[in-house]
């Protein structure tokens, strides 16, 4: 069983929080840009093969290149002319000096964009979104996870009533992360979960509240009053609270994911972004789409298959990952 599927998955020792190019942080964001990175470089390199200068043929397809790795267009013809404006005739066949000036204008990029809210230590109500299929209940279960390797107290609330299946993969989860989960059965009202949710969490002490919603974003209408119902729970039981929403994409879809980011922007105002499921895709570039394009903040990346692959976004370190030596 694998995050494809958000089916159960075996749980890794205690996740250790490192810093860039440190032990665990670095060897997985490493392995999840692995195919991303791999295809481009090869691209790159046959790019310059042979080459004294970066010619327009050259750049021409360096662009391709960038484009093909879901950088977005717009994104990827800026990169290439930055660079064309940087790199002095007779340095562009150095692959090592293009790889580096690659990195810098990607993080330049990224720096940029817009950044996740900035942790407070209160306690929070997260509603996660996203569409069925994207790896939203695994998610849930690896943010569920890195908070309790914080010492965070976390209650999971299955608001996916919609769905069965939802509702026990996130039981199964609870069990195994021992994290309690609040549920009702098959077609419950959403809102009545969150309250039952919240009243149990300011019982307990809790510190994170990670709500799971349904992903019916064929009708977005209902969407948007589902979580403004909600909201309106949130506001009245969590008065004092932290409150966003976070909505995930699965990487391996490229730029559909952003289309599908771009309709739930139309139905809810989104907080930040994880993206899953970046290590089974050499599309892993579409973070800098989503973060440039549509200016959301990307906070989390899924590299992996167990609850412990997860990393926080970090700019100058994908750059470096995606393009670096």
């Amino acid at each position: 069983m694998t995050d494809r599927d958000d089916q159960a998955l075996e749980i890794a020792p205690e996740a250790q929080i490192e810093e860039p190019k440190k032990g665990g942080f670095w060897k997985k964001l490493k392995r999840g840009l692995l195919m991303t990175h791999t295809e481009l470089i090869e691209k790159i390199d046959a790019a310059v093969e042979g080459r004294d200068t970066l010619d327009p043929e050259t750049l021409e397809y360096l662009e391709e290149c960038l484009i093909s790795a879901d950088l977005g267009v717009e994104t990827s013809l800026e990169l290439v002319e930055n660079i064309q404006k940087e790199v002095q005739k007779g340095q562009g066949g150095d692959i090592v000096m293009l790889r580096k000036r690659l990195v810098d204008e990607i993080a330049i990029l990224l720096m940029d964009a817009p950044k996740p809210p900035l942790e407070t230590g209160r306690p929070r109500v997260t509603l996660v979104v996203g569409v069925n299929g994207v790896g939203k209940t695994t998610s849930i279960a690896k943010l569920a996870r890195r908070y309790q390797s914080r010492g965070r107290r976390v209650l999971l609330a299955a608001g996916d009533t919609f769905r069965a299946a939802a509702v026990e993969q996130l039981s199964l989860w609870g069990e195994r992360l021992g994290i309690e989960v609040v549920k009702q059965g098959q077609g419950a009202d959403p809102a009545a979960v969150v309250f039952d949710a919240l009243q149990a969490a300011r019982a307990r002490g809790v510190d994170e509240v990670l709500v799971d919603t349904a992903g019916r974003l064929h009708n977005k209408e209902h969407l948007m009053r589902e979580l403004e119902k909600i909201g309106r729970v949130v506001d009245r039981e969590a008065e004092g609270w932290e409150r966003q929403t976070l909505l995930v994409l699965d990487a391996t879809t490229g730029q559909n994911a952003l289309s599908q980011a771009q309709k739930f922007l139309e139905a809810v105002p989104v907080d930040l972004v994880l993206l899953s499921k970046l290590d089974g895709t050499a599309k892993g570039g579409m973070a800098v789409a989503v973060a440039r394009d549509l200016r959301l903040p990307v906070a989390y990346l899924g590299v992996g298959e167990t609850p412990d692959d997860l990393v926080e976004f970090q700019p100058r370190a994908f750059a470096e990952a995606l393009v670096g030596g």
